[in-house]
């Protein structure tokens, strides 16, 4: 018996893999999703979503390309941190534009979006780029994005800009050299941690999707202890409480207790530095209590 069928489950519960069947519906994503859906409705200038590492940008990202449906042309660039033709070119691909097997200039590449985003508006659709970890975006890259915004009929703009990032984001638009981009936001939202009682939900909720079968497996002291060793960040969350069910499994044990918790805090270095006072941990360095073999079962990914 392997680790999912010890609990009866088709899928591991807490990859960090962003994937939109687990998404969970608390205040802030709830707000963060309603704040993008009435942004890109209107049709006009840049919008902005900020978030700490692991509060769940790229999945809120996803799930917002996922409510567009019928009447958009959407695109989206994971990896930013490259030049302002090389993402011309990604953009380009993302909404079928036909480039042919020449290198193009970047003057070439923006006239041949500007016709397929006339096309997309002729048809009566509405194009629209989602751009994740768009702090590691350079001046120069930010510039070239906030050009082609410039491309409108007398109704509306082309193409939407929806820029997700780390707060380091924040820092780069106050620069003065893209002062003009800044201006052109229109509608923003910072992505909270999860509030105790979200990470109470929040655990059940993945159970469930994975196929969970019975009542909840995570004790109240678990529950607490994951909480304020990962300060509510959804990420740090699943590392924790996937450790927790590979030690409940190692032990024979149907329930996730304070002390699998705890273990489990004390074999993730983030974990300890922002937990080591509440949970009495002194100022030990994290300890590698898991056997090696059941870390690597499916899931186990970290990051």
């Amino acid at each position: 018996m392997d680790y999912l069928d010890y609990f009866g489950l088709r899928e591991a519960p807490f990859s960090i893999t962003p994937d939109t069947s687990f998404y969970f519906a608390n205040r802030t994503m709830d707000e963060a999703l309603s704040t993008l859906s009435l942004a890109a409705s209107t049709g006009e200038g840049f919008i902005k979503i900020t978030g700490e590492v692991g509060t769940g940008k790229t999945l809120l990202c996803r799930r917002f390309l996922a409510t567009l449906g019928a009447g958009w042309a959407a695109a989206y660039i994971p990896t930013p941190n490259v030049s302002g033709e090389t993402l011309l070119t990604m953009l380009a691909g993302e909404l079928g534009c036909r480039l042919g097997r020449g290198k193009l200039t970047e003057h070439q590449l923006v006239d041949k979006l500007n016709r397929r985003l006339v096309e997309i508006a002729d048809a009566g659709d509405r194009a629209i780029v989602c751009i994740d970890e768009a702090q590691s975006m350079a001046i120069e890259t930010l510039e070239t994005i906030r050009l082609l915004t410039n491309l409108e009929t007398e109704k509306r703009k082309l193409l939407q800009v929806v820029l997700f990032g780390q707060p380091e984001l924040d820092e780069k638009l106050q620069r003065p050299e893209i002062r003009q981009l800044r201006q052109r936001i229109t509608f923003e939202y910072h992505l909270e941690p999860l509030s105790k009682r979200d990470v109470d939900h929040y655990l059940t909720h993945r159970m469930i999707i994975a196929g969970y079968p019975r009542a909840e497996l995570f004790s109240p002291n678990a529950a607490r202890t994951i909480h304020h060793a990962s300060g509510g960040i959804p990420r740090l969350v699943n590392i924790l409480a996937h450790k927790t069910l590979l030690l409940a499994y190692g032990r024979g044990k149907r329930e996730v207790g304070w002390q699998e918790a705890r273990e489990a805090v004390r074999d993730t270095p983030s974990a300890v530095r922002s937990a080591w006072r509440w949970l009495g941990l002194g100022a030990l360095t994290a300890m590698t209590v898991l056997p090696q073999a059941i870390v690597l079962l499916p899931g186990a990914g970290f990051a």
